[in-house]
């Protein structure tokens, strides 16, 4: 894979992750059209969304050095779904980040309608329980999936819960960061003897996804805020019956 190609793909990741449409959707749709590609497992991907955990830390650095061991408790009963359920099926769940086709398109089909869903959800409350917590890690657990898009998934389960707004996104990008964390852990140990030879490769991607995925949280946090989701229900439809298609 050339440079070009490894910059691409971390514009790619850096854009998608936060915007509700998808990042790994969008990797494995781009990765198809790329000749040649291949990466160990899922390396490349995963190094890519720890350039996009950067920049959430560097975002909310102010919330992060002032955490409570409340919400720490919260944020760790909501990773405890993903968790159970990336560990259970890891092997399925890396093949599906090959595959396109009909699968990937439903996938984007559902990443679309909770676009539209979140637009005409509108909730109050201030405090997030643990219950409120537990369901919002559901909701992630299922995006793990490639084309379900993980902060669409738990901005919606956050919004049924009655949560407003500002707090579901800001709790939604901060539960990414120990949900990014394992999958790193869990995918370096067993690429680790691949790690010298993409290294550059791996911290361009790093640095372009940073990068970018700064700029997409303040955009989708704009978006949300004025009910502009729909906007990406209407994109992630199109791409759900382009892929039907490849």
């Amino acid at each position: 894979m050339t440079i070009f190609w490894v910059i691409i793909l971390g514009i790619i990741q850096g854009l998608t992750e936060f915007l509700p449409v998808s990042s790994s959707g969008h990797l494995v749709l781009a990765q198809h059209f790329i000749p040649g590609f291949s990466q160990p497992g899922v390396l490349f991907d995963v190094v890519l969304h720890f350039g996009t955990l950067f920049s959430v830390l560097i975002f909310f650095r102010k919330k992060i050095f002032h955490i409570d061991f409340s919400y720490l408790t919260l944020l760790i009963i909501g990773s405890i779904p993903a968790a159970l359920f990336g560990l259970l099926f890891r092997t399925t769940l890396e093949n599906s980040f090959t595959q396109v086709g009909a699968i990937l398109g439903i996938q984007f089909f559902i990443t679309s309608v909770l676009c539209f869903w979140i637009d005409k959800l509108a909730g109050t409350k201030k405090t997030i329980s643990a219950g409120d917590s537990f369901i919002i890690g559901i909701g992630q657990a299922l995006a793990i999936v490639p084309a379900i898009s993980r902060s669409g998934a738990t901005i919606f389960a956050a919004l049924k819960r009655g949560i407003a707004r500002q707090e579901a996104l800001q709790f939604s990008f901060l539960l990414s960061v120990p949900a990014i964390l394992g999958a790193n852990a869990l995918e370096l140990y067993h690429a680790r003897n691949e790690l010298s030879t993409n290294s550059s490769s791996l911290i361009l991607g790093f640095i372009a996804s940073a990068v970018f995925g700064y700029m997409s949280i303040s955009w989708t946090m704009q978006l949300l805020k004025n009910s502009k989701f729909k906007i990406f229900g209407f994109y992630a439809a199109l791409l759900g019956i382009l892929t039907f298609f490849l």
